[in-house]
């Protein structure tokens, strides 16, 4: 479903670009990776927190096309991983495992499934691609905002 489609049903809300605060959620989202990294953490902690910055590269893709989501709406984490190919050009392999990550997160938060190391290890993986993906799209699309 294309952005204008989600914005006229209220999945997404226009939202113009603003660098310094986007600067502070990109600062956010290599720190939660960092974080994520932390051997000494529980899985599920750093698992959160892989999440945490999959989830902040999203919403960065969406601020820098002009969006955001409607958190007052269901699903707006859905939202923001399914809109990637749009906003950053996510291929829709990445979506799949990214969404699949989304869909685990809430079996965790919500009914307490653990996280096996694989997943962690998944979800790191699915973080560092995206984290770079968005520095390599913000640099290429935007340099002038000096985010990356």
């Amino acid at each position: 479903m294309s952005l204008s489609n989600l914005q006229a049903i209220g999945r997404l809300q226009a939202q113009p670009p603003d660098p310094p605060a986007m600067a502070r959620l990109l600062q956010a989202a290599r720190q939660n990776l960092a974080d994520a990294r932390v051997a000494q953490i529980s899985t599920s902690n750093r698992f959160d927190m892989a999440y945490k910055c999959i989830m902040q590269c999203a919403m960065l893709g969406l601020w820098a096309n002009g969006w955001r989501t409607s958190t007052s709406q269901p699903g707006h984490h859905q939202t923001a991983i399914q809109t990637l190919d749009q906003t950053l050009g996510v291929p829709k392999p990445d979506l799949i495992v990214l969404d699949a990550l989304r869909r685990q997160r809430n079996m965790n938060d919500y009914q307490g499934d653990p996280i096996a190391d694989a997943t962690l290890h998944a979800c790191l993986q699915a973080a560092e691609k995206l984290l770079d993906l968005t520095l390599h799209w913000l640099r290429t699309q935007h340099p002038e905002w000096h985010l990356a």
